[in-house]
């Protein structure tokens, strides 16, 4: 049995059977039709034609989508965790919507107690790759000396 959203109707019924569908590996894609309809004779995606065109393919395996369309999607949902920290640690929003919005690199809140960096290089004795992650969020706590 499948569970989606918290139960409160979030999603419609179409919405939902599109996302067991796609599960189940039963979306209308080039390979369904060629292995399980037997309607199509090529499954290759027709971007890449190296892979057949699955929906694991599709979501994350695509050499010619990775290229821009995995990075957009990666910014998007890295761009509505920056807003929501944002909104709950109090920075001041310009913008009502997380996709209204594009993410100042530094942002501060709480007097400077809380900083919020976007997409900023990590400063380190030594090489690390990759080291630019999507969000930080510093917290300065005061020390007290008794």
């Amino acid at each position: 049995m499948r569970s989606f959203g918290s139960g409160r109707g979030d999603f419609k019924a179409e919405t939902e059977s599109e996302i067991a569908a796609a599960q189940d590996q039963a979306m209308q894609t080039k390979h369904y039709a060629t292995k399980v309809l037997n309607t199509e004779t090529d499954s290759k995606c027709r971007l890449c034609q190296q892979l057949d065109k699955t929906i694991d393919h599709i979501i994350s395996a695509c050499q010619i989508m990775a290229k821009e369309q995995y990075i957009k999607r990666h910014d998007r949902v890295s761009a509505q965790l920056h807003f929501n920290i944002c909104k709950e640690t109090g920075v001041q929003l310009d913008k009502n919507h997380w996709y209204e919005r594009v993410p100042k690199s530094v942002e501060t809140a709480q007097g400077g107690k809380v900083t919020i960096l976007w997409n900023q290089q990590v400063q380190s004795d030594r090489a690390i790759p990759n080291n630019k992650p999507d969000i930080i969020i510093l917290i300065m706590k005061r020390e007290c000396v008794c």
